[in-house]
């Protein structure tokens, strides 16, 4: 857990992952005095950004480790176990809600989408914001070895193209209105080999990109799906 904490951590804290973080709270609107359901909370980064905006925000998430550590970091936050597809929330007694980067790990994204349709109110908004992994895009002198590791890690998902589907999901759970963008991050630094450990075990490979790295030679590009949609 320490080590994916560690991870994920330095993952967030990039610039391009604070100003995506901060796009997906603009298009959620208007916060203060909101009751605003972050789904996937994790460590719970997200519900104490939002909280500092005016939101009443309430994580779930479905580990109780993750859960543990959320209300330890954020100890003013509101934090639940529970699953995305069942929350633990009345009938439209959210305005907003939210999921970053947690559908791509559940076997059925639509029922966690008509979930938050079901929490919503009528008005409420729903931003969905992720990556689609089998578009990253990685430098390598091994090109084949390359697809074919990262189409396995895609493989390994339960729903690893979801996010490029989230507008087709929003819609056909009865939200109008769907905005979409697309972001890009990319990653250059010692960063780049951290996300690239969480792909592969593959130990050649993963030498290459280490001495890409030490020549300052190393790119990874995700690109991120953020879609916004009116309940």
């Amino acid at each position: 857990m320490s080590s994916l904490l560690a991870v994920l951590d330095a993952m967030e804290s990039e610039p391009a992952a604070v100003e995506l973080r901060a796009r997906s709270y603009e298009l959620l609107g208007d916060l203060s005095g909101r009751t605003v359901v972050d789904a996937g909370c994790g460590s719970g980064r997200a519900v104490a950004e939002l909280a500092q905006r005016g939101a009443h925000a309430v994580g779930v998430d479905l580990d109780p480790e993750m859960i543990a550590v959320a209300r330890e970091r954020w100890p003013a936050g509101e934090f639940h176990v529970g699953d995305a597809a069942e929350l633990p929330l009345e009938t439209g007694s959210a305005t907003r809600y939210r999921a970053d980067k947690v559908l791509h790990v559940l076997d059925d994204p639509a029922r966690a989408v008509a979930e938050a349709r079901r929490v919503l109110a009528p008005g409420g908004r729903a931003v969905l914001l992720g990556q689609d992994w089998d578009l990253i895009a990685i430098d390598s002198d091994e090109p084949e070895t390359t697809r074919r590791i990262v189409h396995a890690k895609a493989d390994s998902l339960p729903s690893p193209r979801v996010a490029r589907g989230y507008r087709n999901l929003l819609l056909d759970a009865g939200f109008a209105d769907p905005v979409v963008e697309v972001h890009t991050s990319v990653f250059t630094n010692e960063k780049a080999l951290a996300l690239l450990r969480r792909i592969s075990d593959d130990e050649s490979w993963l030498a290459e990109q280490a001495e890409r790295a030490r020549r300052n030679r190393v790119l990874v590009v995700v690109p991120m799906f953020l879609v916004a949609a009116r309940r």
